[in-house]
């Protein structure tokens, strides 16, 4: 499978009582550096065991260098990707809080003239041939899923909050999708409606299967068979930062799909997938960048030490176990893919 989109780094902040106003300065016990954007679900997917490949712009600029070597340790190709002398990786800076994240965020500009992304990437897809591909609906998009249909790929299609302003657009890509992937709050925007039942009634005539995900309640499949409700799969976790948990939530789904899994079995391992991303910070958990990470990984073992000095049984994931509190989709908006 290959992830197509942006890549961003991630200077991440733990759980603060509210967000500072002006001239105002506020204090969080957890911090880390990680990466996220397209990246989280190429990494997520090869963690998963499949082949995984990122197809985006890789310049010289720190974010793409933390990057390509959390791909390299995940064993994410780099092959589709450009290589660039400019500064091309996002910086986000997140702020968990009240169950939610807020962002500020910086992308570099584009060098004049630069052709638009998605003419490259159906270059690479016509040289890679991907069995399934992971990206964002948008402007030029629907030509990037016509062709992959032509040549056989499958594409997993993904949607942020505020995607609903361009819904003729979206609607158009979805038609041309295997499977959309949005959480249960962007579906209902796209198709203004107010519950989910009458949301999934009414995304029934654009003909391709969906599924929504719904966080600690796990996700809905509504497709030809029927609409079924996958809990499956869901663990008890403490939610430190919901960023990416969506995009691990697709990769894992795809990797289960390429092992020939049933959508439904695939589902309860994404389940898995996007609580084990929202019990830790950052889209794809912290990344040791010498001489700013090492804050957050200190914290992070002095929580999970006190929660076992004090009896509290730890997951897989080594945190506290409560319930989650928030959708696994409830990615932050743009071609980010967060």
């Amino acid at each position: 499978m290959i992830s197509f989109g942006s890549v961003f780094l991630e200077l991440v902040f733990g759980h603060v009582p509210a967000l500072p106003g002006p001239g105002e300065e506020i204090f969080t016990d957890e911090f880390a550096v990680s990466c996220g954007g397209a990246v989280t679900s190429a990494s997520a997917a090869a963690d998963a065991g499949a082949r995984a490949g990122l197809c985006t712009v890789l310049g010289d600029d720190l974010g793409s260098g933390v990057v390509a070597g959390h791909c390299g340790r995940h064993g994410v190709s780099l092959s589709p990707s450009l290589r660039t002398r400019h500064r091309s990786a996002g910086v986000s800076v997140v702020l968990n809080f009240e169950g939610d994240r807020a962002f500020v965020t910086h992308i570099p500009p584009r060098p004049a003239g630069e052709r638009p992304e998605t003419a490259r990437w159906r270059e690479v897809l016509r040289a890679e041939r991907p069995r399934w591909c992971y990206l964002r609906a948008g402007e030029g998009v629907a030509g990037f899923l016509r062709e992959a249909r032509s040549l056989g790929a499958k594409v997993v299609l993904d949607m942020s909050l505020g995607d609903e302003n361009q819904r003729g657009t979206l609607i158009d890509c979805i038609r041309l999708a295997d499977v959309f992937v949005p959480n249960e709050e962007e579906l209902r925007r796209l198709t203004g409606e107010a519950t989910l039942t009458a949301a999934l009634a009414a995304a029934a005539g654009w003909g391709t299967t969906l599924v929504v995900k719904r966080g600690a309640d796990g996700a809905v499949v509504a497709g030809p068979d029927g609409v079924t409700a996958v809990t499956s799969g869901v663990r008890r976790v403490r939610v430190r930062d919901l960023t990416g948990a969506g995009d691990a939530f697709a990769g894992a789904m795809i990797a289960a799909l390429l092992r020939g899994e049933p959508l439904a079995e695939a589902v309860a391992a994404a389940n898995t997938a996007g609580g084990e991303a929202a019990a830790r910070l950052g889209a794809v958990g912290e990344v040791d960048v010498p001489g700013i990470s090492t804050v957050g990984q200190a914290l992070g073992a002095a929580l999970a030490g006190s929660a076992a000095a004090a009896g509290v049984p730890l997951p897989a994931g080594g945190e506290p176990a409560v319930a989650a509190e928030r959708g696994h989709g409830a990615e932050r908006g743009g071609e980010a893919g967060r």
